[in-house]
């Protein structure tokens, strides 16, 4: 191995059997003669890339928001520092490509498909620069592509799009610091993390949990390793979120009041478990979530590791995993993605502690979980973009559960809408899925009749909207809900129907209902 002049070659760490521990050391050992410069797996990881970016750029011609994508697409036409279920960055990345308003649909998704198609290479960038070999961290770039929580994921405009490639980086980042130690190169790598970490927060809560993979860091780390400096970084990135913090704190901690109190009702406890345990094996595939534990289990094991590099990536792993895992058991809401900053650094762990005399098995492995990861990623993007396999399911299929449905249909019913909404008619919807794409979509105010307090209570409050003199309230068959029930004092002038055909089968009935304000209301 070269190294520069001057500077030690690290010490390779040991196990309790005396023999070298698998670490970045091996990792980057000299490849042997006759291997090409560039392994055939950057092309294989290349092509797929761009196939990717192509089926991609094709759905964004297909498909609309999905329910929770138009809810970030109405942040834009309410700017603030955060709504109740996420910090305020989606938000503003969402006004910036509507230009002040809410984007289009294919616009998000044109910019989502360069987005999403970078994330891999981001991946594979970020295992090469915490010391994998080349053929191992274009492995991590192709688990990334083909882990359906990613591949298709990653497509919406949530975000998880915008904390993947931050977290990807404070990687990279972390493991340079605590390499460096006790240097000038380690110190602005621990001011470089900071502000990455700030800048995550900002992309989603979750992304805070850097701040405690760097104080386990300091306290669990390398003695060597541990620099007093990090603080500063710790500093620099509370700085940036400061005012997300602020804004919590002055209002009384709304997204953690709505996480923790407000939608804990109704659903069953073990909704968590469910999402930690089947649902994981549906976002990441059955094999991709074998190698995840592997790799949880490798940190487990490396929390303890000498080698500086390893034991952050270990703790990146193990502190968000833990945290996120108590959140996922203790919610009634909660979903399998939640979990998704913990799985990113696993790959990027085994990776690093590769080495020259496991490749060979190791490589099965990854190649079995890649292939299969890939036939769900497939299978999932043939399902949403191709309506024909529809056609091939049984009378028992209920398209109401079918979230792939809520993709389609939502032109028609805006353009009816249109047609039948006045100046000033306020429209309103049973629930936040249906308000967010009316909002996302059309201009006239929106009021929402979700069960429980969302965001349009302060965009458009309740006791505002059921004053309004006349409403068009829209729903689809997903909710049993009767129009004349949710505005009592209204009478009902008009009501339409609209269908929406994929396959040949009807997937989704929208009702439109024209209501206006009336002492004798008739029902």
């Amino acid at each position: 191995m070269a190294l520069k002049k001057g500077r030690p070659a690290p010490a390779a760490s040991h196990g309790r059997s005396g023999q070298p521990a698998r670490g970045p050391a091996l990792a980057r050992a000299t490849p042997p003669t006759g291997q090409p410069a560039l392994p055939r797996e950057w092309l294989l990881l290349a092509a797929l890339s761009a196939g990717l970016f192509v089926t991609r750029t094709h759905a964004a011609k297909l498909v609309g928001f999905g329910d929770s994508e138009a809810l970030y697409a109405c942040y834009a036409l309410h700017p603030a520092p955060a709504y109740l279920d996420h910090p305020g960055l989606v938000g503003h990345v969402a006004r910036a490509l509507g230009a002040g308003q809410a984007p289009t649909p294919s616009a998000t998704h044109a910019f989502t498909a360069v987005l999403a198609t970078l994330v891999p290479g981001v991946a594979a960038a970020c295992a090469r620069a915490c010391g994998a070999s080349l053929r191992a961290a274009a492995g991590v770039g192709l688990v990334a592509l083909a882990t359906p929580m990613l591949s298709i994921g990653l497509f919406a405009l949530t975000p998880d799009l915008l904390l993947a490639p931050l977290w990807l980086l404070a990687l990279g980042l972390g493991v340079f610091a605590a390499r460096e130690g006790d240097s000038w190169r380690g110190d602005l790598g621990w001011l470089a993390l900071g502000l990455v970490a700030g800048v995550a927060t900002w992309a989603k809560a979750s992304g805070a949990l850097l701040f405690g993979v760097i104080g386990a860091f300091q306290l669990l780390g390398p003695r060597a390793a541990r620099r007093p400096f990090a603080a500063w970084g710790v500093l620099v990135g509370l700085l940036v979120a400061s005012p997300l913090a602020l804004h919590q704190a002055t209002n009384g901690f709304p997204m953690l009041r709505h996480r923790l109190l407000d939608t804990q009702t109704g659903l069953p406890l073990v909704r968590g478990l469910g999402a930690l345990t089947i649902g994981q094996l549906a976002y990441l595939s059955p094999v991709i979530a074998w190698l995840g534990v592997a790799a949880m289990r490798a940190s487990y094991k490396s929390r303890h590791a000498t080698e500086p590099g390893e034991r952050f990536l270990a703790l990146a792993c193990l502190v968000p995993g833990a945290a996120l895992a108590s959140f996922m058991l203790a919610s009634r809401q909660a979903e399998p993605h939640w979990l998704g900053p913990a799985w990113l650094g696993a790959p990027v762990l085994l990776a690093v502690q590769s080495a020259a005399g496991a490749d060979r098995v190791r490589s099965r492995s990854v190649s079995t979980a890649i292939a299969v990861a890939a036939l769900f990623t497939v299978a999932g993007h043939a399902w949403v973009l191709s309506p024909r396999f529809l056609a091939s399911m049984p009378a028992s299929y209920e398209p109401r559960f079918d979230i792939a449905n809520e993709l389609y249909g939502w032109p028609r019913a805006l353009e009816a809408v249109a047609e039948a909404a006045e100046p000033g008619d306020v429209i309103v919807g049973p629930h936040w899925t249906i308000c967010a794409q009316l909002h996302a979509g059309q201009r006239n105010p929106v009021g929402c009749a979700t069960p429980i307090r969302d965001d349009f209570d302060a965009w458009l409050p309740r006791a505002e909207w059921a004053r309004a003199p006349r409403v068009l309230f829209v729903t689809d068959n997903r909710f049993s809900v009767n129009a004349s029930d949710v505005l009592p004092g209204y009478m009902r002038v008009q009501e339409r129907h609209i269908s929406i055909f994929r396959g040949g089968r009807r997937v989704r009935v929208f009702a439109i209902t024209t209501l206006e304000r009336s002492a004798h209301a008739v029902r």
